[in-house]
């Protein structure tokens, strides 16, 4: 179980392997939060229609909602031009936040 070459070839991976993931909610078009994947979460989300992601703080694979129940159910998933961001419509259950916000950019307004 892998992730197809030729989507593999697209993808711009950071040092660690990583691409920024942008979850957007698929009916409003708000954006919810940035993740990160690696090859296998994109393999996972692609194939399970969940977002899947890669923590960075456990170092593991992790499902959005398997712990907190406020899952996303992957619409549409694309790549930007340069093949470093993905961009992950979804059908959001709960909050996407882990502090309970409907988005992560609810309080971050700087202008």
């Amino acid at each position: 179980m892998s992730l197809d070459p030729t989507i593999a070839a697209r993808l711009k991976r950071n040092d660690a392997g990583l691409v920024a993931a942008i979850a957007q909610d698929a009916t409003t078009g708000a954006v919810l939060m940035q993740a990160w994947m690696n090859d296998e979460a994109l393999h996972l989300t692609l194939t399970t229609g969940r977002a899947t992601y890669w923590s960075r703080s456990r170092n593991e694979i992790w499902v959005k909602g398997a712990t907190s129940g406020h899952t996303q159910k992957v619409v549409e998933v694309r790549l930007d031009c340069d093949g470093d961001a993905i961009l992950v419509k979804v059908e959001q259950t709960g909050a996407a936040c882990h502090t309970g916000d409907a988005t992560c950019f609810d309080s971050g307004l700087l202008s």
